[in-house]
């Protein structure tokens, strides 16, 4: 089969109801996931739910919960970033530990709507039957994460739209593309900001600003800078081993763009990690702003790009606490993890990591509220 046969039946799904791909959920889908003990409340008890399906927008915006979580669990932009399959793994064990966590003084819950997530299985199925070659596979990787960025978008626009937090674990990096452009739309329309512009902070061992050859998890920040969607742009821990001397020069010429490398802080030890956070915050204090972070920062951390040499779980958890506090967060974004990479590699740990990340930036923004 040819490429443009592949494409072409891809983007048959695109054509389709534009949200087609987002499953929601119902009370008794995360009560099912929940283990309910006598004498104590957890999490999943208290969150609320997309109660009109029918009319997502009506129902998002009348809740009264100020952040809405859901998942992307997709691995075709890290596969078509050549990189190892297996970033569709973590929602499930992220959900299980999250519906978990105790609901108490520390963090209630009530101030959470779980909409649902995004499967796109159909699409990946039919690139893996059909396309005949390595090369053809990459293409029609790439092709696809525009079905993936144009469902993204409008979830989060509606989100942003209705002045709530988009908090949001993936996935491959790919999906911070339509997250910093449906946010920007989102929250101009709701009159938050004067521009369909914002900032970003990324917790990343790479850039992720790759040449614009197609879409995929290398790539998102390039492709929302092309399109004015994002302003500035920080990197902190970024490795000087995987940084291409052709994303350097468009870097370091950038002065939209910030950054300050893992070794810089770790290694010559320059300035703290913590200061290093606080850099990027002031940087991008001038608007709204994304908050990232790459599970492939933190060391041996299963991702699509693990590393032996990387943060501690604590100062991504550092990271995520301050950056919450200390900027105005347009969405939150946590990506590139795994708890099964398609060559074999598990970690069932990964699930709970990502809730104490996701409960340390709800925390933190109550505290500010």
């Amino acid at each position: 089969m040819k490429k443009s046969d592949v494409n072409e039946m891809a983007d048959s799904f695109q054509k389709q109801n534009a949200m087609h791909h987002f499953k929601t959920y119902h009370k008794q889908d995360i009560l099912s996931l929940t283990k309910i003990r006598r004498f104590e409340t957890k999490l999943g008890e208290r969150l609320q739910v997309i109660h009109d399906t029918s009319n997502m927008e009506a129902s998002i915006s009348a809740s009264t919960a100020q952040y809405v979580l859901f998942g992307i669990p997709e691995d075709l932009g890290a596969k078509g970033n050549h990189g190892i399959g297996g970033t569709d793994t973590l929602w499930i064990p992220f959900l299980q530990s999250f519906l978990n966590i105790q609901s108490n003084d520390f963090f209630d819950g009530d101030n959470v709507l779980l909409a649902g997530h995004f499967d796109f299985g159909d699409i990946e199925y039919l690139i893996d039957t059909t396309a005949k070659s390595e090369d053809e596979k990459i293409e029609a990787y790439r092709h696809a994460v525009n079905t993936v960025d144009n469902e993204v978008e409008q979830l989060v626009k509606m989100i942003t739209a209705a002045k709530k937090i988009p908090v949001v674990v993936g996935g491959g990096h790919n999906n911070s593309y339509p997250l910093i452009k449906g946010s920007a739309k989102g929250w101009h329309k709701a009159g938050v900001i004067p521009l369909a512009q914002i900032n970003c902070i990324n917790l990343d061992a790479h850039a992720d600003y790759r040449p614009a050859e197609g879409r995929h998890s290398g790539n998102a920040f390039r492709y929302a800078e092309d399109d004015g969607y994002l302003q500035k742009y920080c990197i902190i821990c970024l490795h000087e081993n995987y940084l291409p001397q052709n994303v350097w020069l468009d870097i370091v010429n950038n002065p939209f763009i910030d950054f300050i490398t893992h070794e810089d802080i770790f290694i010559h030890e320059k300035r703290s990690f913590m200061q290093a956070v606080a850099h990027a915050t002031g940087f991008t204090e001038d608007t709204m702003t994304g908050i990232d972070i790459d599970l492939d920062c933190i060391q041996n951390t299963l991702s699509s790009a693990m590393t032996p040499v990387g943060i501690l779980p604590k100062h991504a958890r550092q990271y995520v606490s301050f950056a919450a506090a200390d900027s105005k967060p347009a969405y939150l974004h946590i990506c590139e993890g795994a708890t099964r990479l398609a060559d074999g590699r598990v970690d069932a740990t990964n699930g709970k990591l990502i809730s104490y990340l996701v409960s340390d930036f709800i925390k933190a923004r109550q505290s500010v509220s």
